[in-house]
């Protein structure tokens, strides 16, 4: 077996996790391989999905690599998430989407940061919902950051995040959320302004919009 053909299962996990095209010197730093090797990979994967028929494909868009639907799926899969979308939110939804309220404008890592676990997957869903949006990237221009949206407003029911209420320090764990909060936040702020996280957070009732319809 030759050595590009030997990558190929450890290339499709990495793809798999992958949030963004990933570029293939990337894949080459992780696997400890040539790019050129990395490249091989790819495009044989890429020719097995299409000859076998896969529902997804493997594109090389924007600098790097990246598994896709096939457009033929494109009004099945649009189907699918709208009608997820009368599902309720989870609770680690819910939470992550209070921090992104509360803390943004937000990078992905530091939403993760405070929750403690990997909020890739709840992040997708919320994206997908429409409830938060990608707005740039952080000062150093590194990692994009998110931020809620006017149908995060329409949903919970506000004019403006001014009105989001204020913290409850009866709630449990308030004060470690305050100090974790207020940390993030003055890492992800200039520090000429105010941090709205140490004086607002949601009550229990009220800290994300109940399901979206």
């Amino acid at each position: 077996m030759n050595e590009s053909k030997a990558i190929e299962p450890a290339v499709e996990a990495l793809l798999l996790m992958a949030t963004e095209a990933t570029a293939s010197i990337t894949l080459a730093e992780a696997l400890q391989v040539p790019v050129e090797v990395v490249d091989q990979a790819c495009s044989s994967l890429a020719d097995f999905y299409t000859e076998t028929g896969r529902g997804f494909e493997l594109r090389h868009v924007g600098g790097g690599w990246r598994l896709w639907t096939r457009p033929e799926h494109a009004d099945l899969i649009g189907t699918w998430v709208l009608s997820g979308q009368h599902a309720r939110l989870s609770q680690a939804a819910l939470e992550t989407l209070a921090v992104i309220a509360y803390l943004q404008p937000i990078a992905r890592s530091r939403v993760s940061a405070v929750r403690g676990v990997n909020v890739d997957g709840v992040v997708r869903t919320l994206l997908a919902r429409g409830l938060v949006e990608e707005a740039g990237q952080d000062e150093r221009g590194q990692a994009a950051v998110l931020r809620t949206t006017d149908l995060f407003l329409e949903r919970m029911g506000l004019e403006s995040l001014t009105e989001l209420p204020e913290l409850a320090p009866h709630l449990p764990d308030a004060t470690d959320l305050e100090e974790e909060l207020g940390r993030v936040a003055a890492a992800s702020r200039p520090s000429d302004q105010t941090d709205q996280s140490q004086t607002d957070e949601p009550q229990t009732d009220q800290s994300a919009p109940e399901d979206p319809r």
